[in-house]
This record gives structure tokens, C-alpha cells and sequence, in this order.
């Protein structure tokens, strides 16, 4: 039904109103209906009459706003079936045009009537009406109490999109962060070139294979159709957030198999036999490669690599799995969720390598909303790539915001991280603009309070950036600053974690004397009171208390921006996972980060085996003193 008929029967209902208000006492409820027009003689009507009609004055107008909105209210019902009857359709689905009504101009020139809130309040009660409320009439007034659950509706919402963890899919696209850098054309012609020269197509151009869409990433031409070897079930909703972990079919369970047998014997070959001919979507073998060939130098292979990993675990995504929302879990605990976690990492690190830093953060932050217990350590880099993106103001709302607990400033590298974000607020200006009511510390308050927490940050700093002015030395000799390491194990490795993956932002001169202001302060400050350096030893002492490292689980290389080079000797380390080594055996992993690769026994071997193995030149065995039974010539062979 159109609106302009909808109108035109609440025009009659306005003037059955205004003829009760000028009768008095003597019309009846039956002499009423016989005056009012039927609904179902509205073709004898001229529809385009309504529009030659000229309003009334002001204050009758402002009484057939009034009356209209009550009388509609009580006719809700009414319009919806008699309207049911002429179209078959309800009002709920109706959705009024906007008409410019031609209006009586008193002295010349005027602005907009009070008709136009007569359309407005129309309007407004329509949509209310499409969300099927029903009013009573007896209240008290139920046109406001509804209107005010409706604000509170839509405040509910507005706190739900501003999730402080909600990441935009267009931020997830290099591409438009890289136009932002460095120009359309520039990336265009860039693309134009890859694409004469038949490589590879980046990502955000057009395919000829037929691909889903998704928004982590955008799959090539050359890449082959999802073949579904796995998908995602909802375990539970709870607190209005749904779980969910992903499920492998049984032939992809097999390769599963397969693929630890390669990966035990360090078979690169099998690997790649099990992409050709089992599931071109494996992942563990795709990230395996992705590992061997970053090694090896080839970066770009690596990264599309991974972005077929990427492409496979999101196009298994549950229709119910929204995790751009924040509202969705996907728990680490799970075995089969651990790829996506270990993917999005390699992939943020890929990001942050191109100087993609804005597209990086939501990676960052989508991680983080994926496992409330952060299996990946995402909080300990979600800064460095805030700062670097120059989402100053979100940094702050994010450390006061996430888990509604102000405890962040406590790590390191908020602790620091928050004074550089303040530092640079001020000297843009924008500070007053998002403290409207709320003091603000100064940046040299927090540089201050985060040196006198975290005193040892700064001669790892001055070792790794390096800090080169006299000054320092000056400035390190002092007692308070001259201890390397904090007798907490937890603090000393999150403190490592924040040197390697942050010390690129202290180049900045500029920084660099914010720095040394602060430290100058914090000196004088101890001068004049020895005891507030206790004091923060005890905070400090309190807030790490565990005698246990409890970020083991976390490798400082997987937060450095150094890339690892390959020789033939730890070849095999692209086949072993150093996180599952670093919970077997410590030494082992050290040996194999010096770049020597630990013995191998062969002590109830297959000789042949031996013999063929020893051929390879980075494979050497123990020697008869490491408590080997057997010892042979063959093995011999594998040293030079």
C-alpha cells in the first residue's frame, strides 16, 4: 500500500477528531461511524486532492500532530488488518517516501512548517509499529514510554558497535592501507607490472577462477577451489557469546597423519606429496612450507602460502561466527582451533614486514577476541602496532576499556607504551578533545611512574636501540638504574618481549629526549626521597609474584622483526615446531637456535637407514660416550 493512501485515511481520521471537538453532546458513537468514510470506498476518492489542500494555521496544526499520533496508536490495529484485506500485506513492511507538501507562506519567505513534524512523528511511529509493539491504550502515554525503549535499544547497540575490540574488514586489506601511503597509482601501476610479467596477481584484483569472498584475505587466480575437508561447529552460547572450534573430516584426519610422519623424519618431499594429492588446503603442510620457504628467502611464496591458509580456515567459518564483533570465542584449548591462531600470527608478522601496521592492529585485535586467554600473546604487541598505526587515541581507550579493569599499565610495555601515546597526543593538540571532564596525567608523569616501576627497561634499551649520548652513561651509573634484571622471571621475559618487539620506536630522537628528561627527574626525585623507590619495588613485587615463568610459552624470536636465515645445518628446523621443543627440553632448543642441530641416536635403528641417513651432510650422531649401544662406520660419513 502506497503512503500517500496511508496518508490519506489518517487525513479523514484527523477530521473525525476535529468534527467530535466542535460537536457538543450531541453525536452518538453510530451517528460517528455513519459520518465517517469506510475504508473500502477510498476509490471514489480523488488521491490527488490531499496535495491541492491548503493547511491551517499553526495551532491547529500543532493539534492535528497530537491527534494524529493518538489517533494512530489506537487505530494500529485497525490499519494493519484493513489493510491486510485491501493488499494482503502489513504496515510493517511499508516504508514511506518523503513528499514536499505545498505549504501557505506567510510574509514571503519562511522555513520549514510544522507539517514536516507531522510527517516526521508519522514516520517514526511507522517504524515503531514495524517492530510489532503492542501499545495499550489505557496507559499512561505510551507513545514515549516505547520512544524511551527504544533510545535505551539503541544505546545498547551504539556500546555494542563500539567494541573496543571490533575490527573493520576494510582495515584488514594491505592494499588500502598502502594507497593511503603511497598512492592509487602508484599501487595500481605496481599491480599492472606484476600482472604483465605473469608471477603472481596481488591481492584486490580480478580472478578467473571462481573464489568466495572473505575479508582476510583475497584468493589468487592460480589458487584451487575450497575442496571443504573441514568446517566449524557452535559448542555453546553463553553471556551472549558463542564458541565454536573447527572439525576435520576423516580424510583430512588421515593427512593429518601423514603429515606428523613427514614431519618426524623431516621429509619436505612427503609434505608436499600430501598438498599434490590429498588436501591442496592442508594446512600444518602449508605452513610448513610457508617456514621452509621463508628461510630460504622466498617471501612473497611464504606469505601466499599463508594466505591460503588463511583463505581455507575462513571459508569453514560457521554462518553463526562473527568474530569481527568481538562476540564469538574460539578457544586455543581445542586442538583443531590452534591453526587459525598460529596462522593469523605469521600472517600479522607478514603485515608489520610490508609496513602494513594499520592492517596488522586488526589482526592483532582480532586475535586477541578470538581466546580471552591470549594463547598467542597479541596484548604484548597490540601497542607497538597501535603507535605505529598512530591509533593514539584508541590505545588509551583500549587500556582503560578491556576486561573494565585499569591493571595494563602495570606490563612493560604499556607501561611505556601509554607515555609515548600521551607524549604524542600533546603535540598534536588532540588531548583536550577526548579528556572532556577526566584529568589527564602528563606524558612525563607516566614516563616517570613507568622508569620508577620498570627501572631495568632502560639499560636493555641503551644496549639494544642504542641510546648513544653521553648523557646516559651518566644517567645509567646511577644505583637505581644499574640492575639488569628485576628477580621476577615473569617480568624479566615480558620486559624482553617489549625490548625486542618496541625498540625501533625509541629511534626517534625526539623520544629519545623525552627519555632522558624523565630519567633526569626520576634521579632528582630519588634524591630527595630514597623510599619511593621501595615502593614501587613492592608494586612491582606484588603485581609479578609468581616465582615461575608464567610467559614461558612465549619465544622472544617471534617477536623480534629479524628474519631468520637458512643454512644446511638446521635445514630439519623447518620441520620442528620450537614451541613444543621449549616444553620438552630447553637445551635442545638453544642448541638449535645457535644453529647447531642436537645429535641423533641410533641406537636400535635400521643400519641401512643409518647408512642412507648419514649421507646427508647436516645429520651427525652421538658418539659412543652419550651412552649409545651400537656404533657403526656408516654413520661416520656424516661428518666431514
Amino acid at each position: 500500500m502506497s503512503a500517500r493512501l496511508l496518508k490519506q485515511f489518517l487525513k479523514e481520521q484527523e477530521q473525525k477528531q476535529r468534527q467530535e471537538r466542535r460537536e457538543i453532546g450531541d453525536g452518538s458513537e453510530e451517528e460517528e461511524d455513519a459520518e465517517s468514510p469506510d475504508f473500502g470506498s477510498r476509490s471514489s476518492i480523488n488521491p490527488f486532492d490531499f496535495l491541492n489542500e491548503e493547511d491551517d494555521d499553526e495551532p491547529d496544526q500543532q493539534d492535528e500532530s497530537k491527534a494524529t499520533e493518538e489517533t494512530f496508536i489506537r487505530s494500529s490495529d485497525e490499519v494493519k488488518r484493513e489493510m491486510t484485506a485491501v493488499e494482503g500485506t502489513s504496515t510493517s513492511n511499508c516504508k514511506p517516501k518523503k513528499k514536499n507538501k505545498s505549504k501557505k507562506k506567510k510574509k514571503g519567505k519562511e522555513g520549514p512548517t510544522s507539517a514536516n513534524k507531522v510527517e516526521e512523528s508519522l514516520e517514526e511511529v511507522l517504524e515503531n509499529l514495524s517492530l510489532d509493539v503492542n501499545y495499550s491504550v489505557s496507559g499512561p502515554d505510551p507513545t514515549k514510554s516505547n520512544l524511551g525503549k527504544a533510545k535505551v535499544n539503541d544505546k545498547f547497540v551504539k556500546r555494542f558497535d563500539q567494541s573496543i575490540l571490533q575490527v573493520n574488514p576494510k582495515n584488514l586489506n594491505p592494499q588500502n592501507e598502502l594507497r593511503k601511503i603511497f598512492g592509487s597509482k602508484v599501487v595500481k601501476s605496481f599491480e599492472q607490472s606484476n600482472q604483465a610479467g605473469g608471477s603472481r596477481q596481488l591481492r584486490g584484483g580480478r580472478s578467473g577462477a571462481r573464489h568466495r569472498k572473505t575479508n582476510l584475505v583475497t584468493p589468487l587466480e592460480h589458487w584451487p577451489q575450497w575442496d571443504g575437508s573441514f568446517s566449524m561447529e557452535l559448542l555453546e552460547t553463553k553471556d551472549g557469546c558463542n564458541y565454536f572450534r573447527y572439525v576435520y573430516s576423516a580424510s583430512y584426519d588421515e593427512t593429518q597423519r601423514l603429515f606428523e610422519g613427514a614431519k618426524a623424519t623431516h621429509d619436505l618431499n612427503g609434505v608436499a606429496v600430501l598438498l599434490r594429492h590429498r588436501h591442496r588446503y592442508h594446512i600444518d603442510s602449508l605452513m610448513a612450507l610457508a617456514y621452509y620457504h621463508m628461510l630460504t628467502g622466498e617471501h612473497q611464496t611464504s606469505a601466499d602460502e599463508t594466505a591460503m591458509c588463511l583463505y581455507a580456515l575462513e571459508c569453514a567459518w560457521h554462518p553463526m561466527f562473527t568474530p569481527f564483533q568481538g562476540n564469538c570465542q574460539l578457544k586455543y584449548s581445542h586442538e583443531t582451533n590452534k591453526a587459525l591462531f598460529k596462522v593469523l600470527f605469521t600472517h600479522m608478522k607478514s603485515l608489520d614486514r610490508q609496513g602494513c601496521c594499520r592492517s596488522a592492529l586488526e589482526v592483532c585485535k582480532l586475535l586477541l577476541s578470538l581466546d580471552s586467554d591470549d594463547p598467542m600473546g597479541a596484548l604484548f604487541c597490540i601497542d607497538y602496532f597501535a603507535l605505529r598505526a598512530e591509533e593514539y587515541a584508541w590505545l588509551e581507550q583500549f587500556s582503560e576499556e578491556y576486561k573494565s579493569d585499569n591493571s595494563l599499565w602495570m606490563f612493560p610495555n604499556f607501561s611505556f607504551s601509554l607515555a609515548i601515546c600521551r607524549f604524542n597526543l600533546e603535540k598534536e593538540g588532540t588531548l583536550g578533545d577526548s579528556s572532556v571532564g577526566v584529568a589527564k596525567s602528563r606524558s612525563v608523569d607516566l614516563m616517570k611512574q613507568a622508569l620508577m616501576l620498570h627501572p631495568s627497561v632502560l639499560r636493555k634499551l641503551e644496549a639494544k636501540v642504542p641510546l648513544k649520548s653521553q648523557i646516559w652513561t651518566t644517567i645509567l651509573k646511577n644505583t637505581f638504574f644499574q640492575a639488569d634484571r628485576t628477580g621476577s622471571l615473569s617480568l624479566d621475559h615480558l620486559i624482553d618481549l617489549y625490548i625486542e618487539r618496541s625498540y625501533i620506536i625509541w629511534k626517534r630522537p625526539e623520544l629519545q629526549k623525552f627519555l632522558q628528561d624523565a630519567a633526569a627527574q626520576v634521579i632528582e626525585a630519588l634524591e630527595h626521597n630514597i623510599n619511593e623507590a621501595k615502593d614501587w619495588a613492592c608494586v612491582s613485587k606484588e603485581a609479578f609474584s609468581s616465582e615461575s615463568n608464567e610467559y614461558v610459552h612465549l619465544l622472544v624470536s617471534d617477536f623480534s622483526d629479524k628474519m631468520p636465515s637458512l643454512t644446511p645445518e638446521n635445514l630439519e628446523n623447518a620441520m620442528v615446531d620450537l614451541r613444543i621443543v621449549a616444553g620438552q627440553n630447553g637445551v635442545q632448543v638453544d642448541n638449535q637456535q645457535n644453529g647447531g642441530p642436537a645429535p641423533q641416536p641410533i641406537a636400535n635403528r635400521n643400519a641401512l637407514a643409518v647408512l642412507m641417513e648419514s649421507i646427508l651432510p647436516w645429520v651427525h650422531y652421538e658418539d659412543g660416550e652419550g651412552g649409545v649401544a651400537d656404533e657403526d662406520d656408516g654413520h661416520g660419513a656424516g661428518h666431514d
